[in-house]
């Protein structure tokens, strides 16, 4: 097999016209030539943090969407289907992944439960890790998490590090907005990465004790703006990532797109080819090409280094994407589940206070931290209820793995004007979230997800539309593309109904996740993030 075009050489930083044989799956040989070209070979992009199942779809479906935008390898934290299955989710993840050849490099979850002050459906110990970590698939310690654990020396927290470092394993970080001694402090257990900061001072101060810092630009949360300086600043340091992105947006793009806009926004070209390529590999130890004599033949073929469309993908010596057909086959797969939990009333969601005057959250677009407010809200007959005029709407988190009472609170900024929705995408321990305008909408919504055991819906004037996720109540077996257009249909009425968020279901999806601060809800009831505990709904 030979590709012949200009060569784009990240690590001699030079491009040249030439051509690259390749046997059995490796670069045996690469030549410069005295023509012309008018395509460019680059390495192949590698998604440097990402939750395959926030594709809500399965990995064998996301490496046949992938590969059209350049994709050739992921670094994959399952921690969400870990949350709900333990163990046997990781194992599902890894199996159906092995039946294609995108390069996915799995972690071993390092916090499920992400907390304790939530219900999951699994727990994974301090010794399953090392089960795990010694596992050939399991590349690193996925995010840690639980920073409050690391920095106060949690016992189980800290042997889950030490494993990760006895065996040799990049452990990856998660602490928004940590900062001064507490983040010295983490980077010193040995957390290497973090994928969370949201302003530029965040990510110097990371960067300047050692750690890399990845970019983030996902569904909801959209870091790119503030950090994309540091790629120019601090080259060999920085990396790409989606972290979660939606089926309808991945249909439109992956990491080429954040490649592409890094170069609008006056990154060199080779410092953002190097945290797209070269960097994940070097700090992940990944067996993926970089385009030398001697490397796994994982490379793209681009039109241009501007807006870098992608005519053609290769893994391993494989063509995998050519001139618009994806060549990898579909595969089946087996559903598999964890659920338990009866219907919901109207009455079960009635809120009954003395005062009105209460704690809100509040979201932001393209932002997964909240905010505080505290308001005065809609009253009847002492029970509290959504205040459309306000932008105030209830929030109701239900376990589904057993049978508990809800937890309700209020959250401003969705702008719905009528109907609910509601999924079973609600970071980390994947419980039922539903936001609404009414309790009989808001019911009928969690019920439709009983009823399907899983899924993402919208309400409205007594009709019902849903995307099923069968599997782990998170992915679909169907294939990505339909996916997709189902989940733009959904996405679509989600507007229809007054939201004004970019990505409704995978804001709401977050408001359950306690690890980000500042107020959030969980099935046991309403957390502030920052001093890391349950507070009272009223003031």
């Amino acid at each position: 097999m030979e590709i012949r075009g200009n060569i784009v050489d990240v690590e001699q930083k030079r491009i040249f016209p030439g051509r690259v044989e390749i046997e059995n799956g490796v670069i045996t040989k690469r030549e410069e030539l005295a023509e012309e070209f008018d395509s460019y070979i680059i390495p192949g992009f590698i998604d440097a943090h990402i939750h395959i199942e926030s594709s809500m779809i399965v990995p064998s479906e996301f490496a046949r969407i992938a590969t059209r935008f350049g994709t050739v390898a992921t670094v994959s934290d399952p921690h969400e289907i870990a949350n709900v299955l333990g163990v046997p989710g990781v194992e599902f993840m890894i199996e159906n992944a092995k039946h294609v050849p995108l390069k996915f490099y799995f972690g071993a979850p390092s916090c499920v439960p992400a907390t304790s002050f939530e219900s999951a459906g699994a727990v994974i110990s301090s010794k399953e890790i090392r089960e795990l970590l010694e596992k050939p698939e399991i590349h690193y310690l996925s995010e840690m998490m639980n920073y409050p654990g690391v920095t106060h020396g949690d016992e189980e927290v800290l042997a889950k590090i030490a494993i990760a470092k006895e065996l040799g394993k990049p452990i990856d970080g998660h602490a928004p907005g940590l900062r001064g001694d507490d983040v010295q402090r983490y980077i010193e257990a040995g957390i290497s990465t973090d994928h969370e900061c949201f302003t530029l001072e965040e990510a110097e101060e990371k960067l300047g004790h050692g750690m890399k810092v990845i970019i983030r630009e996902g569904s909801a949360a959209k870091n790119f703006e503030a950090l994309f300086p540091i790629i120019n600043k601090y080259p060999d340091e920085v990396m790409l990532c989606s972290d979660d992105k939606h089926p309808d947006d991945l249909v439109c793009g992956h990491i080429n797109q954040l490649v592409a806009r890094a170069i609008a926004s006056g990154g060199e070209l080779f410092h953002v080819l190097r945290a797209a390529s070269r960097t994940p590999v070097q700090h992940y130890n990944l067996n993926v090409g970089l385009l030398q004599e001697g490397d796994p033949a994982d490379c793209v073929v681009v039109d241009n280094l501007e807006s870098f469309n992608v005519s053609r993908t290769v893994i391993d010596g494989r063509d995998v994407f050519h001139n618009g057909v994806v060549e990898i086959e579909r595969i089946e797969v087996s559903t598999l589940n964890n659920f338990s939990c009866s219907k919901v009333t109207t009455d079960e969601l009635k809120v009954a206070h003395p005062a009105s005057t209460i704690r809100v959250i509040t979201v932001a677009d393209g932002q997964l931290i909240t905010g505080e407010e505290h308001i005065e809200v809609n009253a009847t007959e002492g029970k509290l209820e959504s205040d459309v005029d306000q932008d105030v709407l209830k929030l109701v988190v239900k376990n589904r793995y057993q049978d508990a009472p809800v937890a309700v609170a209020f959250v401003k900024n969705f702008r719905l004007q009528r109907g609910a929705l509601a999924s079973t995408v609600a970071h980390d321990s994947h419980n039922i979230i539903a936001v609404g305008v009414g309790d009989e909408d808001i019911a009928q919504a969690i019920n439709y997800l009983i009823d399907y055991q899983g899924g993402v819906v919208a309400v409205a004037d007594g009709e019902t539309h849903g995307l099923p996720l069968p599997i782990a109540g998170l992915m679909s077996p169907l294939p990505g593309d339909e996916v997709a257009r189902q989940y733009e249909t959904i996405d679509a009425l989600a507007k229809e109904l007054g939201c004004k968020l970019k990505a409704p279901y995978m804001t709401l999806s977050f408001l359950a996740l306690l690890v980000i601060p500042q107020l959030k809800l969980s099935d046991k009831g309403l957390f502030d993030g920052g001093s890391f505990a349950f507070v009272p709904l009223q003031v």
